[in-house]
């Protein structure tokens, strides 16, 4: 049957619109069979040429899924620093660091070469002060901070109250029994045929009362002597050359190198001074060098 006239354009119009939904993703509604107009035509455009696959109109994209990433390891944990010296620890290091810890304040005994309870101790406040983990043990990182912050040690900073090592004797203590005295080393040795009896750390003079060098001899020995001159005791005195004689002083044994004698030669070691005492002969000689 031929249709003409305004069902045809209709007809025409409703293929039109069928034509645009199947292209569009669209959705029509048809008439009800009471001749009314159905709901409205919903058109879903595409939001970008992206949104629809192409041959898959009217579907959602898929999502990509997320990205996976994978954790960076953590870096191993720093091992700790070395330890140089500990409790129980001596040698000459051991005597530097005890005598660095005394110019910042941390020790006040003498160096000993020892690292006992009092280098312990000050080792700890060393590290607490400066935020640094107090273990009482010198670890690099400890020492690294304590060198930077005081100088080389002197002889007489490592050696205060003596206990230095002796200097090679002079070539006129070879022969015969000596009392074999160096300045420099701030020793005495006692010797016999050239072999060291004993030795003993020294004190000497001051400036305005040097103590005299050369070649003595032994002529007086007073066990309980107390000097004319300044009422001062002089025990195991040894007189070599005038008013000046080898003998024990207490002073030296409390302030070290602190002080100085008036000519004399000072001994801290009591005992010791005893030992050389109780073997000297007047006549004996007496070497003073430099």
């Amino acid at each position: 049957m031929r249709i003409t006239g305004r069902p045809a354009a209709l007809l025409a119009s409703a293929a039109a619109v069928s034509a645009l939904a199947a292209l569009a993703g669209c959705t029509v509604q048809p008439q009800g069979t009471d001749a009314k107009r159905g709901l409205p035509v919903h058109i879903q455009l595409p939001s970008s040429p992206a949104a629809a696959p192409t041959g898959m109109a009217g579907t959602t994209p898929t999502t990509p899924p997320p990205r996976v990433t994978t954790p960076t390891p953590a870096a191993p944990p720093a091992p700790p620093p070395r330890v140089l010296w500990a409790h129980g620890s001596s040698g000459p290091a051991v005597r530097e660091l005890q005598a660095r810890l005394r110019q910042v304040g941390w020790l006040s005994a003498t160096p000993t070469g020892t690292y006992g309870p009092q280098t312990v101790r000050a080792v700890l406040g060393f590290q607490g002060k400066r935020g640094l983990p107090a273990t009482g043990r010198l670890d690099t990182v400890t020492w690294q901070r304590l060198l930077a912050m005081t100088h080389r040690p002197t002889r007489w900073e490592l050696y205060p109250m003596g206990g230095q090592p002796a200097a090679a004797p002079d070539a006129r203590c070879m022969t015969g029994r000596v009392l074999c005295i160096d300045k420099t080393s701030r020793t005495l040795r006692w010797m016999i045929d050239g072999r060291t009896v004993d030795t003993l750390s020294v004190r000497f003079g001051t400036q305005y009362t040097p103590t005299r060098e050369g070649v003595f001899k032994v002529y007086w020995k007073s066990r309980h002597h107390v000097s004319t001159l300044y009422h001062s005791p002089m025990p195991y005195a040894m007189f070599f050359s005038g008013g000046q004689a080898v003998h024990y002083s207490a002073d030296f044994a409390a302030r070290g190198y602190a002080g100085g004698s008036h000519g004399c030669v000072n001994v801290r070691d009591e005992a010791g001074i005893a030992r050389v005492f109780a073997q000297v002969k007047v006549g004996d000689k007496v070497v003073v060098s430099r």
